[in-house]
């Protein structure tokens, strides 16, 4: 299973953004269950940290990232790297990271 981009994913959001919450909650439930049955038998952990303890639990990783607030799980990286793209692209991506003293 494709957790980034999964198509059934991308039409739920299609379907709430449609006002259709009714079919987009039965598009999620679906593919929380396809999930779920997947997880058995396969990791679906994006973070390159293997060894890290709490590799592959999500519930976990993300409270302990929202607690400390300093950066965001490996997993989130590439969706925000994909968001900032189309607005650094408005300068012609001249953004640089700031110079540290």
């Amino acid at each position: 299973m494709i957790i980034d981009g999964n198509q059934a994913e991308i039409q739920a959001m299609e379907a709430f953004l449609h006002g259709n919450t009714e079919e987009a909650e039965r598009i999620q439930d679906g593919f929380i269950s396809e999930l779920y049955e997947s997880m058995k038998t396969q990791d679906h952990c994006s973070c390159k940290k293997v060894d890290c303890k709490h590799h592959g639990k999500c519930i976990e990783c993300v409270a302990i990232h929202r607690g400390h607030k300093h950066h965001l799980p490996n997993c989130f990286h590439d969706m925000v790297n994909e968001r900032l793209s189309v607005v650094s692209a408005l300068t012609e991506h001249t953004l640089y990271p700031p110079k540290l003293l």
